[in-house]
């Protein structure tokens, strides 16, 4: 019974950068998901075995909707950065938005936006789903859909791919809406030259090879190897190149540089346009011998560490993930009778689920 999008409709959200074609997609997924998520959590409830628990992600805030109807708690699992999370509830939330000072201040919009306990962020900070008049406008509805939903929620949850120690100011900052940091989610073998075998996690969108392993193990020390993707069309492969201002990569960019200082970020020209001389200035810092690459690389080092210390048993995100799991299994035991002799008169109408929300 699971749904997903036609290959066409697929096609056009993947490569079309008309806002209008995005909200398309996402309204037909929108109308076909919840409607579909009804169905399958009736028929597990007709068949004795009731979901007791939903777990949603990113573009899926309906889903939400459907779990509230059904009378089955959820949580939203947020995979980017606590800290976008952070800017997208300062943005979005019903009392203190700055979302609407930004829509109406399109040629000059506030200097920067201050979160408690982060630096300010200037807008070629703000991740750009949040920019009302940016390039991914049309994901604006979808993450106010979120906030929406968080608080109207009588206990909200949402589980956080992060570390405490990693974001803790961030966390601090949406702290009403009960975040949860179970993260990194990552396998260990990332993490831990001990755990080479984990693969219980993770996936890679392209075809795997393990040639450059070879060539950069064969060079000096510290070598650097930049990959770039064919493409059929050269300006598109040029553009794919020159972007670095999607979702949430300014913000990480921003919190990577100033404040977890494991890095450096490229400055783009007058253009938007990364050049070879900006590249070469970045490499010299990271991998370079003076003090500023050995500070990145130290704490580098550190964030790591503390990273493979967060996921240990015993660890802060192992504990907070089986503190969470203990909870809603003591909850299950509530909600397996919920839908007995009550599922049957749920309606399948996907329009029942969101007719309180608001996009």
């Amino acid at each position: 019974m699971a749904y997903t999008l036609p290959p066409s409709l697929m096609d056009l959200m993947m490569e079309s950068n008309k806002p209008a074609v995005h909200r398309r997609c996402l309204s037909e997924l929108e109308r076909a998901g919840s409607q579909t998520l009804t169905e399958l959590l009736m028929t597990f409830s007709k068949n004795s075995h009731p979901v007791s628990f939903l777990i949603y992600t990113l573009i899926l805030p309906w889903a939400a909707d459907v779990a509230r109807y059904m009378s089955i708690p959820s949580a939203f699992l947020y995979i980017q950065s606590a800290t976008s999370l952070a800017l997208c509830y300062h943005f979005l939330n019903r009392h203190a938005g700055v979302h609407d000072l930004y829509n109406s201040c399109v040629n000059n919009p506030p200097s920067s936006v201050v979160v408690p306990g982060l630096p300010p962020f200037e807008t070629e900070d703000i991740p750009s789903f949040l920019l009302p008049h940016g390039p991914h406008s049309s994901l604006i509805p979808v993450f106010r859909h979120h906030i929406q939903v968080l608080e109207q929620e009588p206990s909200p949850c949402v589980l956080l791919n992060t570390y405490d120690c990693l974001e803790e100011d961030a966390i601090a900052a949406i702290g009403n809406i009960n975040p949860i940091p179970i993260g990194p989610l990552i396998p260990l073998s990332l993490l831990d030259k001990n755990h080479q075998s984990d693969t219980s996690c993770g996936c890679d969108l392209f075809e795997k090879s393990t040639e450059y392993v070879r060539w950069l193990n064969s060079k000096p020390k510290r070598p650097f190897l930049w990959i770039i993707r064919s493409s059929d069309n050269k300006d598109t492969e040029f553009e794919e190149m020159a972007r670095e201002k999607f979702a949430d990569q300014t913000a990480n960019a921003k919190m990577i540089e100033e404040v977890w200082r494991n890095g450096v970020r490229a400055r783009v020209n007058e253009v938007g346009i990364v050049e070879a001389e900006e590249i070469r200035r970045c490499l010299e810092v990271v991998i370079g011998s003076g003090e500023g690459g050995q500070e990145i690389r130290s704490n580098a080092k550190k964030w790591r560490g503390l990273a493979l210390d967060a996921v240990k048993v015993g660890g802060s995100s192992h504990n907070n993930l089986k503190a969470f799991l203990e909870n809603i299994t003591a909850s299950a035991k509530k909600i397996n009778g919920v839908f007995d002799g009550g599922a049957e008169n749920k309606t399948t109408d996907a329009a029942k689920p969101n007719e309180n929300s608001k996009n």
